[in-house]
Parts: structure tokens; sequence; C-alpha cells
């Protein structure tokens, strides 16, 4: 990014170009744009398909899998809203603390939506029909009056209240609260039963997994190309872009 200061009537103006500016070729084109945007999500894509790849299931809460998402696309966000909606009366402000303030806005937003969200648990790497007895020995160890109905569960003692939701393609599901009054440290007791009933079940490697380790080591050999073709254009489209 480059940023040209004038003045006109003793009024300070701010004049500003980014990539969006130029064409669509030169945008898609650009190394640093290129490593912003993929180099985070390259990693995003690796440990997700090195989750899949393993023999054992994966218990996460929802609110550490939106936070490895949101850094995943981080890069995106960075090279498209912040760099297409960058303010320029910040700009002449505050200079390069502005990406400051942005990146501390895109984690408070990150975070709003972490807290605000209905408890969950994903599991990577099991099916449904996998999942499901052990499920539900799970739940009757913890709630002797658990209820079961279709795909949801009642645990009123432990006042919880859940549906699955499954992704076959990924071979993953959730677990999320069917309505917001809901018991945390009784999600808490059921992810810690839960891992620990998983811990003792072996499964098949997910072919899924190596498709998403083949996309995530694309972006990085498209990553170190960039870097590695023109490191001094690299470097000087960082320095621009921090010294706005």
């Amino acid at each position: 990014m480059t940023v040209i200061s004038t003045k006109r009537a003793g009024v300070g103006r701010v004049r500003y170009r980014t990539w969006l500016t130029g064409s669509r070729v030169n945008q898609f084109f650009d190394p640093l744009a290129n490593c912003i945007a993929f180099g985070p999500l390259a990693v995003y894509l690796l440990l997700l398909g090195l989750i899949n790849l393993a023999r054992r299931p994966l218990v996460t809460t929802g609110g550490r899998d939106t936070a490895a998402l949101a850094v995943g696309v981080g890069g995106l966000i960075v090279v498209g809203p912040m760099e297409l909606f960058l303010p320029a009366e910040a700009v002449g402000n505050f200079g390069t603390f502005v990406w400051v303030l942005l990146l501390a806005f895109y984690v408070l937003s990150v975070t709003l939506v972490v807290l605000i969200q209905r408890p969950r648990l994903v599991i990577y790497n099991v099916s449904a029909d996998v999942l499901r007895p052990i499920l539900a020995e799970v739940t009757a160890a913890l709630d002797p009056e658990v209820r079961w109905a279709g795909g949801s569960v009642v645990m009123p003692s432990l006042g919880v209240e859940l549906h699955m939701e499954a992704f076959p393609p990924l071979r993953n599901l959730s677990l999320v609260a069917s309505h917001d009054e809901q018991n945390i440290e009784g999600w808490q007791r059921l992810s810690r039963s839960l891992s620990g009933a998983l811990q003792r079940l072996e499964v098949s490697r997910n072919p899924s997994g190596a498709l998403l380790v083949a996309v995530s080591l694309g972006l990085v050999s498209l990553v170190y190309w960039r870097l590695a073709s023109d490191p001094q254009g690299v470097a000087q489209a960082f320095f621009e872009m921090l010294r706005l």
C-alpha cells in the first residue's frame, strides 16, 4: 500500500491507493497479497488434514474451532475487507498503528462471536454411527435420567440439551446446544467424559484428510514460490504497507 499526503488550504488530506485499485490479474499475482492471504489458510488446512488422517477422534469446543477458523481466514480478511475499507482519516491520524487497531478489532469481533454462540462440541474423524453408541454410554453414566429423541439428547440433571449435526464429507460431527439456557459446567463434564471414551477408539484414516493436506501443501508451495521469485518486491511492498 502507498499513501500520498497532500495539503490544501492548510488542511491535511490523505490519498491512498490499495491493491484493489489495480486490475484483478495484478491483485491475484501480487506476491505480498498471496503470502498474507494463503499463508494462514495453508497452516489451517494442514492442521485440519492431519487431524482427519489420525487414527483417533479429536474432541474440541466450538469456541476453539471458531477461533482456529478465524486464524485460518485472517489473511484473507486482511487483504480483503480490511484493505478495502481502510479509512483514510485513520491512516492520516494513526499511521502504521492503524493496522494494530484493525487487527485488534478483528480479534475482539471473533472473541465476541465465541462468547455469544451456543455451547458446542466438535468431534473430528468419527461418523455418526460410531459416535452414537459411545455418546449414549457416556450420557447415561453422567445422567441416569437422560432422554433421547432421534438425534436430540436431554440430560436434565446435568442441565444439557443438545442435538447432533453431522458433516459426512469430512466425517466430523457437532454436538450443538438446542437452546441458550445451558449449564456450562455440564458441557465441560460431557466434553471430558466424551474425550476419555473416544481415546480408546481407533478409526480408519479419513481420505478427505489427504486432500486437505495436498491443498495446504499446494498453497505453501505457492507462497514459497512467490517469496522466492521476488523477495525484494515482497519486502518493499511490506514496508510500504507499514509506512502507509
